[in-house]
């Protein structure tokens, strides 16, 4: 019954956390489209979103570190969105890829994101030379944490747990510790990758201007409801169900 609660209780998390996604995408969309010219309304509307995107974090983590192994692979999400998952969520470095379509540098990304001209086609080269630093650095930071990943997955099936396996011996308490000792290093693991999902951000927003910064993160949410609606649609086709 514990498990059927923790599944349900982060379920319940994701759908209100997409709720949020559709109503913040209207509130920016509103926002570049309609009034808000005013720079110091704009940013604090950046603000209000970058707040709520660290406080998913820290949700996250809290029930993470009651039971991670969900968020590496979630029920909740279709199965084209589980296949594109690094560590819980998007790739940091996957932002730098929606910049590089508002400035007109990915056609095919470009078609779907946006519906007119946009203000990021128009950044400086100062801007430019910040974005690529930050995207190279991001890299660089993701390859580190992959590289951890990778030896945490390896090290589930070396000592104790394995050799207990192959034994068939063993008492269940010790390996019910070492797998509560693994789930506490993912989860680890997973909220170093969330904090550098929301640095990404706060970093990247602050490169922009603020019409630039809400014009990418309306693109941001519009991918990912994108993403969530073929992936649900793809599911259905093949008869899935989550």
């Amino acid at each position: 019954m514990a498990a059927a609660s923790d599944q349900s209780k982060e379920s319940c998390h994701y759908q209100e956390w997409m709720h949020l996604q559709e109503s913040e995408l209207t509130e920016l969309t509103q926002a570049a489209a309609y009034g808000a010219s005013d720079d110091v309304e704009l940013s604090r509307l950046v603000e209000k979103i970058i707040r709520h995107f660290e406080e998913h974090r820290r949700q996250r983590h809290v029930m993470a570190l009651a039971d991670v192994s969900p968020y590496y692979a979630p029920t909740w999400c279709s199965s084209l969105e589980r296949s594109v998952l690094w560590i819980g969520g998007c790739r940091p470095s996957s932002y730098f890829r929606l910049i590089y379509a508002l400035c007109g540098l990915d056609l095919d990304l470009e078609s779907l994101l946006t519906s007119g001209e946009s203000s990021l086609g128009q950044l400086s080269p100062r801007q430019l030379v910040a974005v690529d630093g930050l995207h190279q650095r991001t890299i660089r930071e993701e390859r580190g944490l992959s590289t951890r990943l990778a030896t945490l997955q390896e090290d589930l099936l070396d000592n104790p747990i394995a050799a207990m396996a192959v034994a068939g011996e063993g008492d269940c308490k010790d390996v019910e510790g070492a797998l509560d000792r693994h789930g506490r290093e993912m989860a680890g693991v997973m909220e170093e990758a969330d904090l550098l999902r929301v640095r990404t951000v706060k970093e990247i927003v602050r490169v922009l201007t603020p019409r630039q910064a809400v014009e990418f993160l309306a693109a941001g949410k519009k991918l990912r409801l994108c993403m969530r609606e073929w992936g649900k649609k793809r599911d259905l086709d093949h008869g899935r169900t989550n």
